[in-house]
């Protein structure tokens, strides 16, 4: 058996501006994009046209990786919490503090960025939308 996990972000009406903010400041490529209104509708429970606008799924690609975005359905409601984070790994300290900072625009800071006895610049920040993500650097070789 073969699986696939992707980490797959959840928003209630905001993932249009985490796709947008994540193409800028992750360099994510935007591989398929879906909203609600452009999917099958039932005719005995029409949208709304904020409904429609919602996305209902996408796919960005960051390096080799595929992640997921998109809005809850009117009515669900979102339980954000810290067990789950996105941790990226950057080859040098200078790439390392730009996502950081770039991350932390709008969100705040959990771990200061700076060097550890695993990482020569890791740190954790949750961005403006409540995704936490951990900037992780290799070691130079």
């Amino acid at each position: 058996m073969t699986l696939q996990l992707n980490p797959f972000i959840l928003l209630n009406g905001h993932a249009q501006q985490a796709i947008e903010f994540y193409q800028e400041v992750l360099g994510a490529k935007l591989l398929f994009k879906q909203t609600a209104g452009e999917g099958p509708q039932n005719p005995d429970a029409p949208m709304s046209e904020e409904a429609k606008a919602r996305i209902a799924h996408s796919v960005l690609r960051v390096g080799e990786t595929d992640f997921f975005v998109a809005d809850l359905e009117e009515g669900q409601v979102l339980h954000p919490g810290n067990g789950i984070n996105i941790c990226i790994t950057a080859d040098n300290t200078a790439e390392a503090e730009q996502l950081y900072h770039s991350l932390q625009k709008g969100g705040h800071v959990e771990i200061e960025l700076g060097p550890t006895y695993f990482s020569p610049a890791y740190g954790m920040v949750t961005d403006k939308f409540g995704v936490a993500f951990q900037v992780f650097t290799k070691r130079g070789r």
